[in-house]
């Protein structure tokens, strides 16, 4: 009897500090989830604040936007667009404002994300984060501006010069819809950002080990049919917005597969 309970006593030690680490680890998990919980609250609210804002203040000036995203079909010898529709010039305001709120609220919802995820991150690993995360933002304001000076304006000019014809026989004459041109536009402006985020996405998989430059060489026909499938999902239900999509895809695959692979014989030439 004496021995039960004196083994009963010393058991009894073993349970209560299990039970206390039992709770200390309940309340540490709680404790975190509770705070996860609350930092995810503030970014969302500061996010549906900002987005509110940009688009209202981008919906107040929709037409001055308009006017700066049709300057490059304005220069032309045409000066004008017609609607066919009564609330067609309503919603071509609404899909610009929208439109160049996304671009304009992009920098500010990256930043809220990198400050939710950041902290829990270890001194390298911000390092390595933070390092693409300034790839992406520069490379899709880059896409983007290059796209709109450079493509737009030629892909439009291209396009009026080929609805242009005036002979003896035949008249045609462009009449262009509002609409169709910010549709166009909006079209060409997403394909651009898409394939914006391409090398970002492969770099980070390169350095990380997620996939190896000699998968790479020798899995092309993964990355063609990837993508395919990828603009299919991800570009308007055109098809050749979506040939267009694939093409550029394809191509900036394979320049950044060929730029990590002159990374590496570099690498491995320093080496030895």
């Amino acid at each position: 009897m004496i021995a039960h309970f004196a083994g009963r006593s010393k058991s009894q030690p073993n349970v209560f500090f299990a039970l206390i680490r039992f709770n200390t680890q309940g309340n540490i998990t709680n404790f975190l989830f509770k705070t996860i919980l609350k930092e995810a609250r503030i970014r969302f609210f500061w996010i549906f604040i900002c987005f509110s804002l940009t688009w209202f203040t981008c919906y107040w000036f929709s037409e001055d936007l308009f006017f700066l995203s049709a300057k490059s079909f304005l220069i032309l010898s045409y000066s004008g667009f017609i609607c066919t529709q009564l609330t067609e010039a309503l919603s071509t305001y609404v899909t610009i404002s929208l439109i160049s709120c996304f671009y304009f609220f992009f920098s500010f919802l990256s930043y809220q994300i990198w400050c939710f995820l950041i902290p829990s991150c270890y001194k390298e690993q911000r390092k390595k984060y933070n390092k693409f995360f300034y790839l992406s933002g520069f490379c899709f304001f880059l896409f983007f501006f290059a796209t709109f000076v450079g493509i737009v304006p030629n892909v439009w000019h291209f396009l009026y010069e080929l609805n242009k014809t005036s002979t003896n026989l035949l008249i045609i004459k462009l009449q262009p819809k509002i609409f169709d041109y910010i549709l166009l536009t909006v079209r060409i402006l997403f394909i651009s950002s898409i394939c914006s985020q391409v090398q970002v996405l492969v770099i980070f998989l390169l350095e990380s080990k997620g996939i190896f430059v000699k998968s790479c060489c020798k899995n092309r026909r993964f990355f063609m049919v990837l993508s395919i499938f990828t603009a299919a999902f991800l570009t308007p239900p055109d098809i050749w917005c979506q040939i267009v999509a694939c093409l550029l895809i394809y191509c900036i695959i394979e320049l950044t597969i060929f730029y990590a692979l002159i990374i590496q014989v570099y690498k491995k030439q320093r080496v030895l």
